[in-house]
Protein backbone atom coordinates (compact mmCIF):
# COMPACT_ATOMS: atom_id res chain seq x y z
CA UNK A 1 0.00 0.00 0.00
CA UNK A 2 2.69 2.67 0.88
CA UNK A 3 4.24 1.94 -2.69
CA UNK A 4 1.20 2.57 -4.26
CA UNK A 5 0.83 6.05 -2.51
CA UNK A 6 4.46 6.86 -3.06
CA UNK A 7 3.97 6.04 -6.80
CA UNK A 8 0.60 7.90 -6.95
CA UNK A 9 2.37 11.04 -5.56
CA UNK A 10 5.06 11.07 -7.58
CA UNK A 11 2.78 10.61 -10.80
CA UNK A 12 0.84 13.79 -8.98
CA UNK A 13 4.09 15.59 -8.92
CA UNK A 14 5.65 15.30 -12.57
CA UNK A 15 2.37 15.73 -13.98
CA UNK A 16 2.24 19.21 -11.79
CA UNK A 17 5.99 19.73 -12.94
CA UNK A 18 5.11 19.24 -16.77
CA UNK A 19 1.70 21.21 -16.70
CA UNK A 20 4.18 24.38 -15.06
CA UNK A 21 6.89 23.79 -17.85
CA UNK A 22 3.87 24.08 -20.60
CA UNK A 23 2.69 27.31 -19.34
CA UNK A 24 5.98 28.96 -18.80
CA UNK A 25 6.93 27.44 -22.37
CA UNK A 26 3.35 29.19 -23.75
CA UNK A 27 3.83 32.52 -22.00
CA UNK A 28 7.47 32.78 -23.73
CA UNK A 29 6.24 31.81 -27.32
CA UNK A 30 3.15 35.11 -25.99
CA UNK A 31 5.97 37.40 -25.32
CA UNK A 32 7.91 36.75 -28.36
CA UNK A 33 4.73 36.76 -30.61
CA UNK A 34 4.47 40.57 -29.05
CA UNK A 35 7.82 41.80 -30.00
CA UNK A 36 7.45 40.82 -32.85
CA UNK A 37 4.37 42.28 -33.94
CA UNK A 38 5.32 45.86 -32.38
CA UNK A 39 7.22 47.05 -35.10
CA UNK A 40 5.10 45.74 -38.17
CA UNK A 41 2.34 48.22 -36.37
CA UNK A 42 5.01 50.77 -36.43
CA UNK A 43 6.00 50.26 -39.76
CA UNK A 44 2.23 51.03 -40.86
CA UNK A 45 2.77 54.61 -39.81
CA UNK A 46 3.60 57.39 -42.90
CA UNK A 47 6.20 59.75 -42.04
CA UNK A 48 6.16 63.33 -43.08
CA UNK A 49 6.80 64.32 -46.68
CA UNK A 50 5.81 60.92 -48.13
CA UNK A 51 3.36 59.73 -50.33
CA UNK A 52 1.10 56.58 -49.60
CA UNK A 53 0.84 53.59 -52.40
CA UNK A 54 -3.20 55.08 -52.95
CA UNK A 55 -2.08 58.63 -53.01
CA UNK A 56 0.92 57.70 -55.57
CA UNK A 57 -2.06 55.99 -57.55
CA UNK A 58 -3.97 58.81 -57.22
CA UNK A 59 -1.83 61.28 -59.05
CA UNK A 60 -0.39 62.77 -56.00
CA UNK A 61 3.28 64.69 -56.11
CA UNK A 62 4.98 65.86 -53.13
CA UNK A 63 6.53 69.44 -53.68
CA UNK A 64 8.63 69.29 -50.49
CA UNK A 65 10.93 66.63 -49.96
CA UNK A 66 11.55 67.08 -46.08
CA UNK A 67 15.46 68.01 -46.00
CA UNK A 68 15.76 70.75 -48.93
CA UNK A 69 14.30 73.72 -50.91
CA UNK A 70 14.31 71.95 -53.82
CA UNK A 71 11.66 72.97 -56.16
CA UNK A 72 11.40 76.31 -54.55
CA UNK A 73 12.79 79.48 -54.99
CA UNK A 74 12.25 83.18 -53.44
CA UNK A 75 9.49 85.14 -55.87
CA UNK A 76 11.02 87.19 -58.23
CA UNK A 77 14.36 85.48 -57.51
CA UNK A 78 14.82 88.11 -54.68
CA UNK A 79 17.75 87.41 -52.27
CA UNK A 80 16.18 86.02 -48.70
CA UNK A 81 17.51 84.10 -46.54
CA UNK A 82 14.66 83.69 -44.02
CA UNK A 83 13.68 80.05 -45.50
CA UNK A 84 15.08 77.02 -44.30
CA UNK A 85 14.23 73.77 -43.72
CA UNK A 86 13.99 72.90 -40.01
CA UNK A 87 12.34 69.49 -37.88
CA UNK A 88 11.25 68.28 -41.99
CA UNK A 89 9.43 71.37 -42.15
CA UNK A 90 9.93 74.32 -44.76
CA UNK A 91 10.26 76.75 -42.22
CA UNK A 92 10.07 80.97 -42.18
CA UNK A 93 12.39 82.39 -39.27
CA UNK A 94 10.17 84.90 -38.24
CA UNK A 95 11.36 88.65 -37.30
CA UNK A 96 10.45 90.89 -34.71
CA UNK A 97 11.88 94.14 -36.49
CA UNK A 98 13.17 92.91 -40.12
CA UNK A 99 9.85 92.79 -41.89
CA UNK A 100 11.57 93.69 -45.57
CA UNK A 101 15.32 93.42 -46.50
CA UNK A 102 15.90 89.64 -47.27
CA UNK A 103 12.71 88.54 -46.80
CA UNK A 104 10.54 87.22 -49.37
CA UNK A 105 7.48 84.73 -50.68
CA UNK A 106 8.84 81.07 -51.59
CA UNK A 107 7.10 79.68 -54.66
CA UNK A 108 7.30 76.63 -56.34
CA UNK A 109 9.43 76.41 -59.87
CA UNK A 110 6.33 74.46 -61.00
CA UNK A 111 3.10 76.56 -62.22
CA UNK A 112 -0.18 74.96 -61.74
CA UNK A 113 -3.54 75.19 -63.28
CA UNK A 114 -6.10 73.18 -62.21
CA UNK A 115 -4.96 71.24 -58.68
CA UNK A 116 -6.18 69.82 -55.72
CA UNK A 117 -3.27 70.72 -53.35
CA UNK A 118 -2.90 69.89 -49.69
CA UNK A 119 -0.39 71.36 -47.14
CA UNK A 120 0.40 70.82 -42.99
CA UNK A 121 1.00 74.02 -41.52
CA UNK A 122 0.91 75.67 -37.88
CA UNK A 123 1.71 79.58 -36.88
CA UNK A 124 3.71 80.86 -34.12
CA UNK A 125 1.60 83.46 -31.57
CA UNK A 126 0.56 86.27 -33.42
CA UNK A 127 1.50 85.07 -36.46
CA UNK A 128 0.30 85.74 -39.98
CA UNK A 129 1.22 84.00 -43.27
CA UNK A 130 -0.70 82.53 -45.93
CA UNK A 131 -0.96 80.03 -48.93
CA UNK A 132 -1.16 82.09 -52.36
CA UNK A 133 -1.96 79.86 -55.43
CA UNK A 134 -1.67 80.93 -59.21
CA UNK A 135 0.62 83.26 -58.78
CA UNK A 136 2.49 85.47 -61.17
CA UNK A 137 5.82 87.91 -60.85
CA UNK A 138 4.63 90.65 -62.63
CA UNK A 139 3.64 93.22 -59.34
CA UNK A 140 6.07 93.82 -56.70
CA UNK A 141 3.95 90.75 -53.93
CA UNK A 142 2.88 87.53 -55.13
CA UNK A 143 -0.40 88.43 -52.87
CA UNK A 144 -1.41 90.85 -55.58
CA UNK A 145 -1.52 88.42 -58.05
CA UNK A 146 -3.14 85.58 -56.57
CA UNK A 147 -5.97 84.40 -54.36
CA UNK A 148 -4.68 83.94 -50.87
CA UNK A 149 -5.41 81.35 -48.38
CA UNK A 150 -4.90 82.90 -44.96
CA UNK A 151 -3.06 81.69 -42.16
CA UNK A 152 -3.07 83.84 -39.19
CA UNK A 153 -3.26 83.92 -35.11
CA UNK A 154 -6.85 84.72 -34.70
CA UNK A 155 -6.50 84.83 -31.24
CA UNK A 156 -3.88 86.26 -30.52
CA UNK A 157 -2.83 88.80 -33.78
CA UNK A 158 -2.25 92.10 -31.95
CA UNK A 159 -4.51 94.20 -34.56
CA UNK A 160 -8.40 94.00 -34.69
CA UNK A 161 -9.27 91.68 -37.67
CA UNK A 162 -12.03 91.48 -40.00
CA UNK A 163 -13.78 88.64 -40.91
CA UNK A 164 -12.00 88.39 -44.46
CA UNK A 165 -8.37 88.51 -42.80
CA UNK A 166 -8.94 85.25 -40.56
CA UNK A 167 -7.60 81.67 -41.17
CA UNK A 168 -9.02 80.11 -44.05
CA UNK A 169 -10.29 83.26 -45.78
CA UNK A 170 -9.75 84.13 -49.28
CA UNK A 171 -7.90 87.04 -48.01
CA UNK A 172 -10.04 90.15 -48.89
CA UNK A 173 -12.91 88.65 -50.88
CA UNK A 174 -14.73 85.53 -48.79
CA UNK A 175 -14.69 85.34 -45.48
CA UNK A 176 -14.61 81.56 -43.58
CA UNK A 177 -16.85 82.02 -40.52
CA UNK A 178 -17.08 78.71 -40.34
CA UNK A 179 -13.33 77.55 -40.02
CA UNK A 180 -11.97 75.97 -36.60
CA UNK A 181 -8.11 76.20 -36.57
CA UNK A 182 -6.14 74.33 -34.50
CA UNK A 183 -4.73 75.82 -31.15
CA UNK A 184 -1.55 77.92 -32.46
CA UNK A 185 1.64 75.72 -32.41
CA UNK A 186 -0.80 72.75 -33.35
CA UNK A 187 -0.88 71.24 -36.86
CA UNK A 188 -3.71 72.01 -39.47
CA UNK A 189 -4.25 70.49 -43.05
CA UNK A 190 -5.17 72.77 -45.70
CA UNK A 191 -6.51 71.81 -48.84
CA UNK A 192 -6.87 74.17 -51.93
CA UNK A 193 -8.95 72.62 -55.09
CA UNK A 194 -9.19 75.02 -58.64
CA UNK A 195 -10.78 73.31 -61.55
CA UNK A 196 -12.25 75.94 -64.27
CA UNK A 197 -12.59 78.46 -62.16
CA UNK A 198 -14.31 77.09 -59.26
CA UNK A 199 -12.49 77.06 -56.03
CA UNK A 200 -12.60 75.04 -52.39
CA UNK A 201 -11.06 76.06 -49.22
CA UNK A 202 -11.05 73.52 -47.03
CA UNK A 203 -9.63 73.29 -43.23
CA UNK A 204 -8.88 69.96 -40.92
CA UNK A 205 -11.45 68.02 -43.38
CA UNK A 206 -14.33 70.75 -43.69
CA UNK A 207 -14.88 72.79 -46.38
CA UNK A 208 -15.25 77.07 -45.65
CA UNK A 209 -15.06 78.43 -48.91
CA UNK A 210 -16.39 77.95 -51.77
CA UNK A 211 -16.39 80.87 -55.13
CA UNK A 212 -16.42 80.94 -58.85
CA UNK A 213 -13.88 82.85 -60.14
CA UNK A 214 -14.08 85.36 -62.95
CA UNK A 215 -17.74 85.18 -62.43
CA UNK A 216 -20.09 88.50 -62.10
CA UNK A 217 -20.01 87.93 -58.26
CA UNK A 218 -16.12 87.62 -58.03
CA UNK A 219 -15.75 90.61 -60.53
CA UNK A 220 -18.12 92.41 -58.24
CA UNK A 221 -16.58 91.75 -54.89
CA UNK A 222 -12.89 92.89 -56.97
CA UNK A 223 -14.23 95.99 -58.06
CA UNK A 224 -15.39 97.26 -54.59
CA UNK A 225 -12.65 95.89 -52.27
CA UNK A 226 -9.13 96.18 -51.78
CA UNK A 227 -7.68 94.89 -55.04
CA UNK A 228 -9.79 97.27 -57.23
CA UNK A 229 -6.87 99.00 -58.28
CA UNK A 230 -4.51 96.01 -58.89
CA UNK A 231 -5.95 94.65 -61.82
CA UNK A 232 -3.83 92.19 -62.01
CA UNK A 233 -5.36 90.45 -59.06
CA UNK A 234 -6.71 86.82 -59.67
CA UNK A 235 -6.87 87.05 -63.43
CA UNK A 236 -4.38 84.49 -64.48
CA UNK A 237 -5.78 81.24 -65.08
CA UNK A 238 -2.52 79.51 -64.16
CA UNK A 239 0.66 80.44 -61.78
CA UNK A 240 3.22 79.17 -59.11
CA UNK A 241 2.10 78.37 -55.74
CA UNK A 242 3.58 80.58 -52.81
CA UNK A 243 4.10 80.55 -49.26
CA UNK A 244 4.02 83.79 -47.63
CA UNK A 245 6.46 85.60 -45.77
CA UNK A 246 5.12 88.35 -43.65
CA UNK A 247 7.97 88.48 -41.40
CA UNK A 248 6.10 85.26 -38.83
CA UNK A 249 7.35 82.05 -37.49
CA UNK A 250 5.65 79.65 -39.86
CA UNK A 251 6.33 75.86 -40.49
CA UNK A 252 4.81 73.75 -43.59
CA UNK A 253 5.00 70.09 -44.57
CA UNK A 254 3.21 67.40 -46.36
CA UNK A 255 2.91 69.51 -49.26
CA UNK A 256 1.73 67.58 -51.79
CA UNK A 257 -0.52 68.27 -54.96
CA UNK A 258 -2.99 66.59 -57.56
CA UNK A 259 -3.21 68.23 -61.30
CA UNK A 260 -6.92 67.90 -61.93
Amino acid sequence: MKKLILLTITGITALTIACGDSTTATNEENKNDSATATPVAASTETLPNTLTTEEATAGWKLLFDGSSLNGWRSYQNKKSDSWSVKDVSLYCKGSDSDKTDLRADMITNDQFENFELSVDWKISPKGNSGLIYMVTEGSKASYMTGPEYQIIDDVGFPSKLEDWQKTGANYAMNPAPEAAPNAVGEWNNTRVVVNKGHVEHWLNGKKIVEYELWSDKWKAEKAKGKWKDTPEYGMSKKGHLALQDHGSEAWFRNIKVREL
